[in-house]
């Protein structure tokens, strides 16, 4: 399933555009857009499919999205009923990485925007905000002054950006071309060599180390092993491939890395928790 392009024109003229969002459901559509999204879910329940991940969202869900995202807010069924009564209602705000200019993002003091809008690029969802989130939002649309209405939108991207309790949405393999920017070297090596054969010993060279000590290295820093690093870095690219329907399930086995179908219907199952075939079925 192809993502939709989705064009907004005065984002392209404004800093940021917020808006306070009613309807019976949220847009029924796999669709990407070159702004950042920032969401904030006061009413409604269903499923938030962004890249390869499949989430629940529900009332205080708080989502940051990163430029060309696919992504899709699917209401429960009971949304979709005529005379339910139901309302799926929350802010969205839209903007630009640049919206002050490239320049504004070298500054030592907003360097943690810089890291906010990266690891946007695989999908933020803010756990326990330690502040009022939606009250700060409604305040920014009632604002009429623009500078202090630009003040308002630093000052929540700011509480945000320091903001450590988030979950990363998607695995390092889906969006791993954008992951690449800014990449150290070793990174960098997995990244473009994740669906060859990457020995543990090629990668500790860059890194100048010794296997032993790179591979506790390794862990300490991802809190997982480098085999299953890169095991889910390519069921994330795998994730990618499938849903864009590119290729069979077989070929994007080896297309992604791994050797055999069996040992990618294993892997991808215990990542997942479902196979292949149930997950291209979950994105019709």
């Amino acid at each position: 399933m192809k993502p939709k392009l989705l064009e907004r024109g005065s984002a392209r003229r404004e800093a940021f555009e917020v808006k306070e969002n009613s309807y019976p459901n949220f847009l029924k559509i796999w669709h990407y857009h070159p702004e950042l999204e920032l969401v904030v879910i006061k009413k409604s329940t269903g499923n938030l499919f962004v890249g390869d991940s499949i989430q629940k969202f529900q009332p205080g869900d708080v989502v940051l999205l990163g430029e060309n995202l696919p992504h899709m807010w699917l209401n429960d069924e009971e949304y979709f009923q005529g005379r339910s009564g139901l309302l799926a209602e929350g802010y969205s705000i839209h903007f630009r990485e640049d919206f002050l200019g490239l320049s504004f993002l070298e500054l030592g003091s907003t360097e943690h925007f810089l890291t906010l809008f990266r690891n946007a690029r695989r999908g933020i969802r803010f756990n326990e905000l330690s502040f009022q989130i939606a009250e700060r939002i409604k305040e920014l649309i009632n604002e009429k002054e623009s500078f202090n209405k630009l003040v308002k939108w630093l000052n929540i991207l700011h509480l945000l950006a320091k903001h450590q309790n988030i979950s990363l949405l998607t695995n390092d393999g889906y969006q791993h071309s954008a992951i690449l920017e800014g990449a150290d070297k070793t990174h960098e090596f997995i990244f473009k060599n994740f669906n060859k054969s990457i020995r543990l010993a090629d990668v500790a060279k860059i890194q100048g180390m010794n296997e032993s000590a790179f591979s506790r290295y390794f862990k300490r820093i991802h809190r997982k092993t480098f085999s299953r690093y890169l095991i889910e870095l390519r069921v994330g690219y795998a994730c990618k491939l499938l849903v864009e329907k590119k290729s069979s399930v077989s070929a994007i086995c080896y297309e992604s890395g791994f050797n055999n179908l069996s040992n990618f219907n294993k892997q991808f199952k215990k990542i997942m928790n479902m196979n292949p075939t149930e997950y291209v079925q979950m994105h019709q």
